[in-house]
Protein backbone atom coordinates (compact mmCIF):
# COMPACT_ATOMS: atom_id res chain seq x y z
CA UNK A 1 0.00 0.00 0.00
CA UNK A 2 1.34 3.31 -0.63
CA UNK A 3 0.83 4.36 2.66
CA UNK A 4 3.64 2.74 3.98
CA UNK A 5 5.91 4.40 1.07
CA UNK A 6 9.79 4.38 1.73
CA UNK A 7 9.08 2.10 4.92
CA UNK A 8 9.14 -0.91 3.21
CA UNK A 9 11.06 -2.55 -0.13
CA UNK A 10 9.75 -3.59 -3.24
CA UNK A 11 8.66 -6.89 -1.71
CA UNK A 12 7.12 -5.44 1.45
CA UNK A 13 9.48 -5.97 3.89
CA UNK A 14 10.18 -3.11 6.60
CA UNK A 15 13.42 -0.58 5.88
CA UNK A 16 15.30 -0.29 9.42
CA UNK A 17 16.53 2.76 9.25
CA UNK A 18 18.73 4.53 12.19
CA UNK A 19 15.53 6.35 13.88
CA UNK A 20 18.44 9.21 15.04
CA UNK A 21 18.53 10.47 11.28
CA UNK A 22 14.75 9.87 10.46
CA UNK A 23 12.81 11.65 13.71
CA UNK A 24 13.59 14.81 15.15
CA UNK A 25 11.75 17.20 17.81
CA UNK A 26 14.42 19.89 16.98
CA UNK A 27 13.28 22.98 14.96
CA UNK A 28 16.32 23.44 13.56
CA UNK A 29 16.76 19.99 12.52
CA UNK A 30 13.67 19.56 11.03
CA UNK A 31 14.14 23.38 9.27
CA UNK A 32 17.70 22.40 8.05
CA UNK A 33 16.40 19.05 6.25
CA UNK A 34 13.28 21.03 5.03
CA UNK A 35 15.58 23.55 3.72
CA UNK A 36 17.76 20.75 1.73
CA UNK A 37 15.01 18.79 0.71
CA UNK A 38 12.46 22.03 -0.77
CA UNK A 39 13.94 25.09 -0.31
CA UNK A 40 13.99 27.58 2.31
CA UNK A 41 10.72 28.73 3.35
CA UNK A 42 9.13 30.18 6.75
CA UNK A 43 7.24 27.76 9.22
CA UNK A 44 5.18 28.45 12.49
CA UNK A 45 3.68 26.53 14.31
CA UNK A 46 0.32 26.92 15.27
CA UNK A 47 0.65 26.68 18.98
CA UNK A 48 3.95 29.15 19.43
CA UNK A 49 5.34 26.28 22.05
CA UNK A 50 4.89 23.36 20.45
CA UNK A 51 7.90 20.80 19.62
CA UNK A 52 7.65 19.28 16.28
CA UNK A 53 7.19 15.14 16.19
CA UNK A 54 8.96 15.19 12.81
CA UNK A 55 9.58 11.76 10.25
CA UNK A 56 12.43 12.66 7.78
CA UNK A 57 12.77 10.07 5.17
CA UNK A 58 14.29 11.02 1.38
CA UNK A 59 14.80 9.33 -1.71
CA UNK A 60 16.05 10.27 -5.38
CA UNK A 61 14.18 9.19 -8.33
CA UNK A 62 16.31 10.83 -10.85
CA UNK A 63 15.88 14.52 -10.63
CA UNK A 64 12.76 14.20 -8.45
CA UNK A 65 13.65 13.85 -4.83
CA UNK A 66 10.96 12.04 -2.67
CA UNK A 67 9.60 12.62 1.25
CA UNK A 68 8.14 10.95 3.78
CA UNK A 69 7.83 13.91 5.79
CA UNK A 70 5.62 15.19 8.61
CA UNK A 71 5.85 17.72 11.49
CA UNK A 72 3.75 16.04 14.19
CA UNK A 73 2.11 18.95 15.19
CA UNK A 74 -0.05 21.51 13.64
CA UNK A 75 1.64 24.09 10.65
CA UNK A 76 1.55 27.42 9.07
CA UNK A 77 4.18 27.16 6.01
CA UNK A 78 4.78 30.36 3.81
CA UNK A 79 6.99 32.85 2.25
CA UNK A 80 8.92 29.73 -0.41
CA UNK A 81 12.05 30.94 -1.72
CA UNK A 82 11.12 31.37 -5.57
CA UNK A 83 14.74 31.72 -6.50
CA UNK A 84 15.36 28.04 -5.74
CA UNK A 85 13.00 27.01 -8.52
CA UNK A 86 11.57 24.50 -7.63
CA UNK A 87 7.98 22.66 -7.78
CA UNK A 88 6.50 20.69 -5.04
CA UNK A 89 3.82 18.40 -5.32
CA UNK A 90 2.11 17.49 -1.39
CA UNK A 91 0.89 14.02 -1.60
CA UNK A 92 -0.89 13.38 1.56
CA UNK A 93 -0.87 10.07 3.26
CA UNK A 94 -3.07 10.87 6.39
CA UNK A 95 -4.19 13.74 7.97
CA UNK A 96 -4.99 17.20 6.01
CA UNK A 97 -3.63 19.85 4.51
CA UNK A 98 -5.08 23.20 3.85
CA UNK A 99 -3.47 25.03 0.62
CA UNK A 100 -3.59 28.94 -1.14
CA UNK A 101 -5.29 28.99 -4.32
CA UNK A 102 -6.64 31.47 -6.47
CA UNK A 103 -9.46 33.84 -4.17
CA UNK A 104 -9.37 30.91 -1.60
CA UNK A 105 -8.23 27.54 -0.14
CA UNK A 106 -8.83 24.33 -0.94
CA UNK A 107 -8.32 21.32 1.35
CA UNK A 108 -6.60 17.87 0.90
CA UNK A 109 -7.18 14.74 2.51
CA UNK A 110 -5.65 10.92 2.60
CA UNK A 111 -4.96 9.90 -1.14
CA UNK A 112 -5.26 13.31 -2.34
CA UNK A 113 -2.58 15.73 -3.91
CA UNK A 114 -1.68 19.57 -5.07
CA UNK A 115 1.18 20.93 -6.63
CA UNK A 116 2.63 24.70 -6.85
CA UNK A 117 4.98 25.95 -8.66
CA UNK A 118 6.81 28.26 -6.14
CA UNK A 119 9.09 29.66 -8.90
CA UNK A 120 6.00 31.21 -10.38
CA UNK A 121 3.15 31.56 -7.72
CA UNK A 122 2.80 32.30 -4.17
CA UNK A 123 1.84 29.67 -1.45
CA UNK A 124 1.24 28.90 2.01
CA UNK A 125 -0.29 26.32 3.15
CA UNK A 126 -1.44 25.18 6.60
CA UNK A 127 -1.57 21.44 8.16
CA UNK A 128 -2.86 19.34 10.76
CA UNK A 129 -1.06 17.89 13.75
CA UNK A 130 -1.91 14.18 12.10
CA UNK A 131 -0.61 14.93 8.56
CA UNK A 132 1.54 12.16 7.37
CA UNK A 133 3.11 13.30 3.67
CA UNK A 134 5.04 11.87 0.50
CA UNK A 135 6.32 14.81 -1.15
CA UNK A 136 8.02 15.40 -4.20
CA UNK A 137 10.84 18.26 -4.87
CA UNK A 138 11.43 18.74 -9.22
CA UNK A 139 13.20 21.81 -10.16
CA UNK A 140 10.74 23.84 -12.83
CA UNK A 141 13.86 23.50 -15.16
CA UNK A 142 13.66 19.58 -15.12
CA UNK A 143 9.65 19.83 -16.18
CA UNK A 144 10.51 22.44 -18.24
CA UNK A 145 12.68 20.37 -20.11
CA UNK A 146 10.32 17.33 -19.77
CA UNK A 147 7.52 18.95 -21.56
CA UNK A 148 9.69 20.04 -24.61
CA UNK A 149 11.03 16.55 -24.98
CA UNK A 150 7.01 14.77 -24.61
CA UNK A 151 4.88 17.46 -25.69
CA UNK A 152 7.36 19.24 -28.18
CA UNK A 153 6.94 22.45 -26.30
CA UNK A 154 7.60 24.16 -22.67
CA UNK A 155 4.21 25.40 -21.27
CA UNK A 156 3.77 29.19 -20.38
CA UNK A 157 2.65 30.33 -17.18
CA UNK A 158 -1.04 29.66 -18.20
CA UNK A 159 0.05 26.57 -16.61
CA UNK A 160 2.78 26.80 -14.56
CA UNK A 161 0.90 29.20 -12.15
CA UNK A 162 -1.98 27.11 -12.25
CA UNK A 163 -2.07 25.34 -7.73
CA UNK A 164 -4.19 22.58 -8.51
CA UNK A 165 -5.66 19.49 -6.83
CA UNK A 166 -5.15 16.52 -8.53
CA UNK A 167 -5.44 12.47 -7.82
CA UNK A 168 -7.44 11.22 -5.39
CA UNK A 169 -7.61 7.29 -3.51
CA UNK A 170 -7.30 4.78 -6.32
CA UNK A 171 -6.10 7.00 -8.52
CA UNK A 172 -3.26 6.12 -11.39
CA UNK A 173 -1.43 8.57 -9.87
CA UNK A 174 -1.44 7.27 -6.37
CA UNK A 175 0.16 4.05 -7.92
CA UNK A 176 2.94 5.27 -9.66
CA UNK A 177 4.21 6.75 -6.96
CA UNK A 178 3.37 3.61 -4.87
CA UNK A 179 5.50 1.64 -7.71
CA UNK A 180 8.10 4.41 -7.99
CA UNK A 181 8.71 4.36 -3.81
CA UNK A 182 8.69 0.60 -3.84
CA UNK A 183 11.51 0.47 -6.32
CA UNK A 184 13.72 3.01 -4.46
CA UNK A 185 13.63 1.41 -1.65
CA UNK A 186 16.38 -1.09 -1.16
CA UNK A 187 17.60 -1.95 2.43
CA UNK A 188 16.97 1.85 2.50
CA UNK A 189 19.23 3.14 -0.09
CA UNK A 190 18.64 4.06 -3.29
CA UNK A 191 19.43 1.59 -6.06
CA UNK A 192 22.66 1.47 -7.51
CA UNK A 193 21.32 1.07 -10.74
CA UNK A 194 20.94 4.65 -11.62
CA UNK A 195 19.31 4.55 -15.02
CA UNK A 196 16.79 2.93 -13.32
CA UNK A 197 16.24 6.33 -11.25
CA UNK A 198 15.93 8.46 -14.10
CA UNK A 199 13.59 6.32 -15.88
CA UNK A 200 11.56 6.37 -12.79
CA UNK A 201 11.91 10.23 -12.58
CA UNK A 202 10.92 10.70 -16.32
CA UNK A 203 7.68 8.73 -15.62
CA UNK A 204 6.61 10.93 -12.63
CA UNK A 205 7.76 14.24 -14.68
CA UNK A 206 5.50 13.07 -17.62
CA UNK A 207 2.35 11.93 -15.74
CA UNK A 208 2.49 15.15 -13.22
CA UNK A 209 2.55 17.09 -16.27
CA UNK A 210 -0.81 15.33 -17.75
CA UNK A 211 -2.39 15.34 -14.56
CA UNK A 212 -1.36 19.10 -13.13
CA UNK A 213 -2.66 20.33 -17.27
CA UNK A 214 -5.72 18.09 -16.73
CA UNK A 215 -6.69 20.00 -13.45
CA UNK A 216 -5.97 23.01 -14.65
CA UNK A 217 -7.97 22.56 -18.18
CA UNK A 218 -5.00 22.45 -20.35
CA UNK A 219 -4.29 19.93 -23.16
CA UNK A 220 -0.98 19.66 -23.76
CA UNK A 221 -1.36 17.91 -26.80
CA UNK A 222 -3.68 20.58 -28.26
CA UNK A 223 -3.21 23.40 -26.51
CA UNK A 224 -0.31 25.99 -27.03
CA UNK A 225 1.90 23.62 -29.79
CA UNK A 226 -1.83 23.50 -32.34
CA UNK A 227 -2.01 27.07 -31.63
CA UNK A 228 1.11 28.41 -32.44
CA UNK A 229 1.22 30.34 -35.56
CA UNK A 230 2.37 28.65 -38.71
CA UNK A 231 5.97 30.50 -38.90
CA UNK A 232 6.86 29.10 -35.65
CA UNK A 233 5.95 25.71 -36.58
CA UNK A 234 7.94 26.01 -39.80
CA UNK A 235 11.03 27.61 -37.82
CA UNK A 236 10.86 24.49 -35.31
CA UNK A 237 10.69 22.40 -38.74
CA UNK A 238 14.00 24.16 -40.31
CA UNK A 239 16.04 24.37 -36.57
CA UNK A 240 15.23 20.46 -36.27
CA UNK A 241 15.91 19.00 -39.86
CA UNK A 242 18.97 21.46 -40.11
CA UNK A 243 20.41 21.35 -36.17
CA UNK A 244 23.53 20.16 -37.64
CA UNK A 245 24.29 23.28 -39.52
CA UNK A 246 23.10 25.30 -37.11
CA UNK A 247 21.40 28.36 -39.14
CA UNK A 248 21.48 31.48 -37.65
CA UNK A 249 18.34 32.26 -36.21
CA UNK A 250 18.01 35.81 -38.51
CA UNK A 251 18.40 33.03 -41.39
CA UNK A 252 15.67 31.17 -40.28
CA UNK A 253 13.47 33.98 -39.59
CA UNK A 254 13.89 35.10 -43.47
CA UNK A 255 12.94 31.95 -44.16
CA UNK A 256 9.68 32.04 -42.45
CA UNK A 257 8.78 35.68 -43.81
CA UNK A 258 9.16 37.17 -40.29
CA UNK A 259 11.72 39.38 -38.29
CA UNK A 260 14.19 37.63 -36.32
CA UNK A 261 12.34 39.83 -33.03
CA UNK A 262 8.89 38.70 -34.43
CA UNK A 263 10.24 34.85 -34.69
CA UNK A 264 11.83 35.43 -31.07
CA UNK A 265 8.25 36.70 -29.42
CA UNK A 266 6.44 33.74 -31.52
CA UNK A 267 8.98 31.03 -29.53
CA UNK A 268 8.45 33.07 -26.17
CA UNK A 269 4.84 32.60 -26.06
CA UNK A 270 3.94 29.70 -27.40
CA UNK A 271 6.46 27.49 -26.46
CA UNK A 272 8.05 29.08 -23.63
CA UNK A 273 12.01 29.67 -24.97
CA UNK A 274 13.83 30.95 -27.06
CA UNK A 275 14.34 29.94 -30.57
CA UNK A 276 18.08 29.64 -29.64
CA UNK A 277 17.18 27.45 -26.48
CA UNK A 278 14.90 25.24 -29.35
CA UNK A 279 18.08 24.61 -31.33
CA UNK A 280 20.52 24.20 -28.64
CA UNK A 281 18.65 21.20 -27.28
CA UNK A 282 17.73 19.73 -30.65
CA UNK A 283 21.50 19.46 -31.32
CA UNK A 284 22.15 17.87 -28.11
CA UNK A 285 19.64 15.66 -29.26
CA UNK A 286 21.23 14.74 -32.43
CA UNK A 287 24.52 14.49 -30.82
CA UNK A 288 23.25 11.89 -28.25
CA UNK A 289 21.56 10.00 -31.24
CA UNK A 290 25.08 10.07 -33.18
CA UNK A 291 26.65 8.56 -29.73
CA UNK A 292 24.01 5.81 -29.38
CA UNK A 293 24.52 4.84 -32.93
CA UNK A 294 28.37 4.77 -33.09
CA UNK A 295 30.23 2.36 -33.88
CA UNK A 296 33.89 1.22 -34.28
CA UNK A 297 36.57 3.52 -33.31
CA UNK A 298 34.78 6.78 -32.75
CA UNK A 299 35.29 8.97 -29.88
CA UNK A 300 33.22 11.72 -28.23
CA UNK A 301 35.44 13.99 -29.45
CA UNK A 302 34.78 12.93 -32.95
CA UNK A 303 31.28 12.82 -32.76
CA UNK A 304 31.38 16.22 -31.06
CA UNK A 305 33.34 17.87 -34.08
CA UNK A 306 31.26 16.55 -36.22
CA UNK A 307 28.52 18.44 -34.86
CA UNK A 308 30.63 21.66 -35.13
CA UNK A 309 31.14 21.44 -31.04
CA UNK A 310 34.76 22.80 -30.07
CA UNK A 311 34.02 23.83 -26.49
CA UNK A 312 34.20 19.68 -25.11
CA UNK A 313 33.65 20.73 -21.34
CA UNK A 314 31.19 23.22 -21.77
CA UNK A 315 29.17 20.70 -24.09
CA UNK A 316 29.52 18.19 -21.34
CA UNK A 317 28.35 20.10 -18.48
CA UNK A 318 25.30 20.69 -20.74
CA UNK A 319 24.99 16.96 -21.66
CA UNK A 320 24.88 16.07 -18.52
CA UNK A 321 22.42 18.47 -16.59
CA UNK A 322 19.51 17.04 -20.05
CA UNK A 323 20.72 13.79 -19.83
CA UNK A 324 22.21 12.93 -16.33
CA UNK A 325 25.24 11.39 -17.67
CA UNK A 326 28.48 12.20 -19.58
CA UNK A 327 28.39 12.12 -23.51
CA UNK A 328 31.54 9.37 -22.92
CA UNK A 329 29.14 6.80 -20.45
CA UNK A 330 26.61 7.05 -23.31
CA UNK A 331 29.20 6.18 -25.96
CA UNK A 332 30.85 3.43 -23.83
CA UNK A 333 27.20 1.78 -22.56
CA UNK A 334 26.25 1.89 -25.98
CA UNK A 335 29.04 0.07 -27.72
CA UNK A 336 28.94 -2.32 -25.18
CA UNK A 337 25.76 -2.94 -25.64
CA UNK A 338 26.31 -4.25 -29.23
CA UNK A 339 29.41 -6.70 -27.85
Amino acid sequence: MWQDALLVDAGGTPVHRDHTFTKSQDWDEVQAFCSAVYMPYRVRPMDRHARPDATMISADAGPVTMTRFSYGTEIFLDQFDPEAGNILVLNTLAGSLDHQTDGGSVGTGAGESFVVDCSRADYWLEGARDHMQLNLTISHQTMAETAERWFGFVPDDTLWTKRVKFGGPNSAWLSLLDYAARSLTRAGQVPADAAMARHLGETICVELLRQWAGAAGLRLNEGARAAAPGYVRRAEEILSDEAREAPTIGEVAARVGVSARTLSGGFQRFRGQSPRDFLAARRLDGFRADLLAARGDLTVAEIAADWGFVNFGALAGRYRERYGELPSHTLARAKSARI
